[in-house]
């Protein structure tokens, strides 16, 4: 009973701490981070990567770490950046919140966290990907799926999934200021890439009604 406390203590206060150094720290400039990239090389892309993983544990918003990929890198590298790290991001705020918090949370919200849980557990990729299209913050749908009985493999595969159509977009915009395929940012192709978020988002609805109707 006692470690569940303490581990709940332990991730407001993580969660604290992370808020303290969003609201304090900047990103770091475009010349900054091109400098660091153009001296490490491939380290310094893997790092970079990392670095956007550890940034989504606190409240960074995700659309200002693309741009900036976008910028430094243009959009093909930045776009696996955005997606990697952010798809590392999530699992790390997953990961924390189902070890750290899960336990309390059951304690406290007893039957409404068991019906939440009934029904991530059949259909959580569905509501995920809903989620992760959709503009809502990053980090707060992070830490929430872990309180949750949500499984791994349906939360990372959404998270994949669903950030790709955001990312592409908020890349293209950053590396417009630099060398970026004519396609990507003409008219034509900035129509393709929004049809992209609204096919992925209304195929998800599909999937997640059907599912709905089967279970009923």
């Amino acid at each position: 009973m006692r470690g569940t406390w303490v581990r709940a203590g332990v991730l407001v206060a993580v969660l604290v701490a992370a808020g303290v150094v969003a609201l304090t720290v900047d990103l770091p400039d475009v010349a900054t981070v091109r400098g660091w990239v153009d001296r490490t090389g491939a380290l310094g892309l893997v790092l970079l990567t990392l670095g956007v993983g550890v940034a989504l544990l606190a409240p960074v918003p995700r659309t200002a770490l693309s741009l900036l990929l976008g910028v430094v890198l243009g959009f093909w590298g930045a776009l696996v950046a955005a997606v990697v790290g952010g798809t590392l991001g999530g699992l790390g705020a997953f990961g924390l919140a189902r070890w750290l918090g899960r336990d309390a949370v059951s304690r406290l919200a007893g039957r409404r966290l068991a019906e939440v849980d009934r029904r991530l557990v059949g259909h959580g990729f569905g509501a995920l990907l809903l989620v992760r299209v959709s503009p809502i913050p990053f980090m707060p749908v992070s830490y929430a799926a872990g309180l949750t009985a949500v499984r791994l493999v349906p939360y990372t595969a959404a998270t994949a999934l669903g950030i790709v159509p955001g990312s592409a977009l908020q890349v293209a915009v950053g590396a417009s200021a630099g060398g970026l395929p004519d396609w990507v940012t003409s008219p034509g192709g900035l129509v393709a890439e929004a049809g992209v978020v609204v096919l992925v988002a209304a195929g998800a609805v599909v999937w997640w009604r059907r599912a709905r109707s089967r279970a009923g």
